[in-house]
């Protein structure tokens, strides 16, 4: 998984600052790192140089191997927080996505894109023929 680190004019980036931000998605969202192909995080100081409450953002991109995007964004105080905000709550987007593509493997009624149906109806059917002739 590749991860992307980007800030505006308004936040000083720094190596220090992207490899944290790499540990933390990193350790955040390990356990996708098999279905990611990148990350992309943004930083931004919403009101520039004035001072004010919720004003650090982080918006974070992860790219699915053959999904679409999922994007969240998390504003707060510290960058800190924002970064730790949008990582906990891309973790909890692809816990869903991920949930619900699990609980469409596991039988429930749903869609399935017409290759893997295929797939899954010849998978089903030698299952039933093994259990019919009890090889």
């Amino acid at each position: 998984m590749q991860i992307q680190v980007n800030s505006d004019n308004h936040i000083q980036s720094s190596i220090r600052l992207e490899e944290w931000v790499r540990s933390t998605v990193e350790s955040t969202l390990d356990r996708y790192e098999e279905d990611l192909t990148r990350v992309e995080v943004h930083l931004k100081d919403e009101h520039g140089d004035k001072p004010g409450p919720h004003d650090n953002r982080c918006q974070m991109e992860a790219r699915p191997k053959g999904h679409q995007p999922i994007s969240v964004s998390h504003t707060a105080d510290t960058l800190d927080q924002a970064i730790e905000g949008a990582a906990t709550k891309l973790e909890h987007a692809l816990e869903h996505l991920f949930g619900k593509l699990r609980s469409k493997r596991s039988g429930k009624t749903v869609e399935i894109a017409p290759a893997r149906n295929d797939a899954l109806l010849e998978e089903e059917f030698l299952e039933n023929e093994q259990a019919r002739t009890g090889t």
